[in-house]
């Protein structure tokens, strides 16, 4: 059982760094931060998330008893969590996008951080940084975006984060092999083909699976690739 401790602000400048700085200072695991307003979120790979009132900001504290070398798992993790709990709220058309997006009716609805840091072979401390478009749509070039509300549904971000953190608690100590099976469940299916995007080089195949650590199987010509890093494009996202 986790003892989550929810601590809600109405103005921070990141969660996630809020939760490195517990961290650091030594703050047990289950801590959770919650902002009303963000004035300079992060996203994946260095790139800036836009957070309009009514939306979701919040970062958790893990202090999990795995290797420093699983701490991808937890992007699968976050997501599972993440679609389990809207879906519980009634949210529908939702499925994940390799390594760190939800998506509904094919477009981006929610985003996800990790941040880690390794003691020996072992994760120190992992803190996961969750946005979700609950009321309004940030515009992303080249992107689709989308909100909850779109939907008809009106949760507020403290339902939100309860619901969360709840079906979080159920996936932090799961084994990975049953990770990689509920997000298969809901993540796009093998055979989509895609693209990976990465240091400015591309490559395209279709999706076969994951490893046992999460990473991305792609299916190129007559190899399979391992992809650890990168943003997949898929033709309706």
């Amino acid at each position: 059982m986790i003892s989550w401790r929810l601590e809600q602000y109405q103005e921070l400048g990141s969660t996630s760094d809020e939760i490195i700085r517990r961290a650091n200072a030594g703050e047990p695991a289950g801590l959770a931060v919650l902002a009303l307003r963000q004035t300079a979120g992060r996203g994946s790979r260095g790139r800036a998330w836009s957070a309009s009132a009514g939306n979701l900001n919040l970062s958790v504290l893990l202090r999990p008893t795995r290797l420093a070398a699983e701490a991808g798992l937890f992007s699968l993790v976050s997501g599972i969590a993440v679609v389990e709990a809207l879906e519980g709220l009634g949210g529908q058309g939702l499925c994940l996008k390799w390594p760190n997006d939800v998506l509904c009716d094919g477009a981006k609805l929610a985003g996800i951080l990790i941040d880690a840091s390794p003691d020996g072979d072992l994760l120190g401390w992992l803190g996961i940084g969750i946005g979700i478009n609950l009321q309004s749509a940030p515009e992303i070039h080249g992107r689709r975006t989308i909100a909850l509300a779109a939907q008809g549904l009106e949760i507020s971000p403290q339902v939100a984060a309860r619901a969360i953190l709840a079906r979080l608690e159920r996936w932090v100590e799961a084994s990975a092999h049953a990770i990689r099976a509920a997000w298969l469940e809901k993540g796009h299916p093998p055979g989509t083909s895609m693209e990976i995007a990465y240091a400015g080089q591309r490559r395209c195949g279709r999706f076969v699976g994951l490893s046992e650590t999460g990473e991305l199987l792609l299916q190129c010509e007559d190899r399979i690739e391992v992809i650890n890093t990168g943003e997949v494009l898929l033709a309706n996202a």
